[in-house]
């Protein structure tokens, strides 16, 4: 796996905890900024082949 993909799986295993966290403390604000950042990351990993795997969040 070259430094690319594991930077961006990274990036997005983190938003999908922040993501998480947002939501279990009810912050609608920051859920709505952690979704979009998950929705950019994940079309960059589509657009470069990354395989993101099962939605987790």
């Amino acid at each position: 796996m070259d430094a690319f993909t594991a930077g961006l799986l990274q990036r997005i295993r983190a938003t999908e905890s922040d993501l998480t966290r947002a939501r279990e403390t009810g912050d609608d604000f920051l859920a709505e900024v952690e979704e979009a950042e998950l929705d950019d990351l994940r079309r960059l990993a589509a657009e470069h082949g990354v395989e993101v795997g099962a939605q987790r969040v």
